[in-house]
């Protein structure tokens, strides 16, 4: 009887050890991506050459620095060995309309916008940085986008924005909002960092498409976008179209639309 007991007592046992392991197994996470894996895997799927290098050049622009101390040039020797390339008349610029734009160019692919480059791709809505006396890239505890001008984040997008406006050529364009009161506002990256660097002759004509809902709170008239029009010179051949959001809805879902008539 007692054997019989032990026998039943050690099944017992086993049966909690497997059911408590498989247990832990099954709830187990998977392990989380690095940075830098992830880095690479986007890299590769934009079927990027030598990954590792732009990685490693990627990395020397922030590793082992005060994270409020990188300036935008620590970023050209990334653009050196991951250049940024626009095919003619196919440039989109956007301020304050990035969903739209996002949902409109994934869907159609009739432009390419900063997303869509190498870099702009690989780098898209993550965040990094380094710490002094650190051979180490962190996505935690870095400084926000504004917290200060000369963060890893924000330097790059500076950089990777003037690179891709002096990358553009031919007729480019631009989505502004129409719902909000300035739709060229003199503080945005676009203002900034991209006017200045559309450059004629190859750059000839920036078409503005102005995004509108139901009730425009701006029109093609508005103040700001005369101030475009003059930061732009005389050389440069200026358009504006107000195009309602619904139409460009329209338009990214309807591939018998073609491109140039969507506005």
């Amino acid at each position: 009887m007692k054997r019989g007991v032990c026998i039943a007592a050690v099944v017992l046992l086993l049966v909690l050890v497997v059911e408590t392991t498989l247990g832990a197994t099954l709830s187990r996470k998977p392990p989380q991506q690095t940075f830098k894996e992830t880095f690479i895997a986007r890299c590769h799927q934009y079927n990027g050459s030598d990954c590792e290098t732009i990685w490693s050049t990627f990395e020397q622009a922030y590793v082992g620095r005060d994270p409020c101390k990188i300036p935008t040039d620590a970023y050209n020797p990334l653009f050196q060995v991951a250049p940024i390339e626009t095919p003619p008349d196919k440039a989109m610029f956007w301020s304050k309309t990035k969903d739209v734009v996002d949902a409109y160019n994934d869907k159609r692919k009739c432009f390419v916008t900063m997303k869509d480059t190498l870099l702009g791709s690989v780098l898209d809505d993550l965040s990094w940085c380094g710490k002094e006396g650190s051979s180490e890239t962190f996505t935690s505890d870095c400084p926000d986008w504004n917290y200060c001008e000369d963060n890893p984040v924000r330097s790059f997008w500076t950089q990777g924005s003037t690179k891709f406006a002096e990358a553009a050529a031919g007729d480019a364009t631009v989505m502004l909002n129409g719902s909000i009161a300035t739709p060229f506002d003199n503080s945005s990256f676009f203002a900034k960092t991209e006017v200045p660097n559309l450059k004629y002759p190859k750059v000839r004509k920036l078409t503005v498409v102005l995004v509108t809902k139901a009730t425009p709170v701006s029109t093609c008239s508005n103040e700001s976008l005369d101030e475009l029009r003059r930061k732009l010179g005389s050389n440069i051949i200026y358009e504006c179209k107000e195009v309602s959001e619904t139409r460009i809805n329209e338009c990214a879902s309807n591939n018998n639309i073609s491109c140039t008539d969507c506005w």
